[in-house]
């Protein structure tokens, strides 16, 4: 008999994941293992930024008040008497009329106040000329001026990226706190599937879904166990499922979702005493997207079809994986676009289109990416962007305002908004 499925709204799927998802721990790692990380722990300064006054540019270091009154009718002559290099300090004060020759990010010297750029000098056999007034503080980083010591600078649950690290270098951490990063399950099921290296034969298809998974995942830095490809045999493919669960933090499958009689995920997920989530979703592609949990850990049933186990991946898979390492910005980000061809489909359910973004004269523009039916690859490997269009529309038209969702991003967004 075939199961009647009830469709529930796509914000209300990625909550009953998201709902789900626990923390799998943290551990200590060096900085330079850190890139991708997402960190356990906020970043306090542990001293002033910049540590001291300096100069940002080349130039002189004088007294603003021996300035006063220049002019390019009447020019003050100063006397260089040192210079200060970054990571040196100069030797004695200046005095009056007196100025250190500075390097970008050397430390001011005491009684300096301002700094005066090379350009705006004219040099002398002892030192230069000015022909204007400074002001006190002009042309100085002050010390503490970027953060002070005790700031909270990046929270924890935020990515590592390469500014981070720049962060964390300047405050000597040397080793940081991380979450642990999940190892992943992959399963492919269907009797129809053959390996990559295999010639096609009638009735058959080569799996590009697992391998397209496993590119996913190591876009993310995920690493992940194959468990290779399965029949369509109910015992067997239980069978790889638990063991699948006993070695990894979660399972992705894909195929074996719909609802005939070779589809015998449903089945593996009741002997087991999973806990389903949802299987329907008010969506196109990927409306049979399944997702159960079992003692802590979720199984992400997705289609079998490639474009729509891409975009499952996508919208349920990715944000719980980050979550799971405490990232408190899993979501897609998401910008209003315009519409630059025709798109005529009626929507009943919420329709995502792989699709090309651009910057043009005209502002941000996307582009149906080609094929658009879910068992679709072309498509997917064009595509930099998912078009959204919402549920209950009769179709679009080109110079249309839509949403897109931003594929591949490195940093995502707190909440979901569609």
């Amino acid at each position: 008999m075939v199961e009647m499925r009830k469709p529930i709204r796509i914000a209300e799927a990625v909550k009953r994941v998201m709902n789900e998802v626990v923390s799998i721990g943290t551990e200590v790692i060096d900085l330079e293992d850190a890139y991708g990380r997402v960190l356990a722990e906020p970043i306090i300064a542990k001293h002033d930024v910049p540590p001291f006054d300096r100069s940002p540019y080349d130039g002189f270091a004088i007294r603003a008040i021996d300035s006063a009154g220049a002019t390019g009718d009447s020019r003050i002559a100063f006397n260089v008497v040192g210079e200060i290099g970054a990571g040196f300090v100069g030797e004695r004060p200046i005095g009056e009329k007196e100025a250190y020759r500075i390097m970008t990010g050397a430390q001011m010297p005491d009684n300096a106040d301002a700094v005066v750029m090379l350009e705006q000098t004219v040099e002398t056999a002892t030192g230069f000329t000015l022909r204007k007034p400074f002001e006190p503080g002009e042309n100085i980083s002050y010390q503490g001026e970027d953060c002070k010591k005790g700031e909270q600078l990046i929270e924890a649950g935020t990515l590592i990226h390469p500014g981070t690290i720049a962060l964390l270098a300047t405050f000597g951490y040397a080793q940081v706190k991380v979450a642990r990063r999940p190892i992943a399950g992959i399963l492919s099921t269907g009797t129809e599937l053959l390996d990559v290296s295999d010639a096609l034969v009638p009735g058959k298809i080569r799996n590009s879904n697992g391998p397209m998974i496993r590119a996913q995942l190591d876009r993310m830095g995920i690493a992940y166990r194959s468990y290779g490809m399965a029949a369509d045999e109910l015992d067997h493919c239980t069978t790889v499922v638990k063991k699948a669960l006993e070695e990894t933090d979660f399972l992705i499958t894909t195929g074996g979702v719909s609802v005939g009689d070779y589809d015998y995920l449903p089945a593996i997920y009741e002997r087991l005493g999973a806990k389903v989530l949802f299987n329907k979703v008010a969506m196109r592609p990927g409306s049979v997207t399944t997702v159960a949990i079992l003692n802590g850990k979720l199984l992400f049933g997705l289609s079998g079809n490639p474009s729509a186990c891409f975009t499952g991946f996508e919208l349920f898979t990715r944000p719980a994986i980050l979550q799971m390492m405490g990232d408190t910005t899993p979501y897609m980000p998401r910008m209003a676009a315009t519409l630059g061809e025709d798109f005529t489909k009626p929507n009943p359910f919420t329709r995502f289109i792989r699709a090309t973004w651009e910057f043009t004269p005209n502002g941000v523009v996307a582009v149906p990416a080609g094929f658009n039916k879910s068992n679709a690859v072309s498509s997917i490997a064009r595509g930099n962007c998912l078009i959204v269009l919402p549920s209950g529309t009769r179709g679009y038209e080109a110079g249309d305002v839509v949403d897109i969702l931003l594929l591949g991003s490195e940093q995502g967004v707190r909440e979901w908004t569609l």
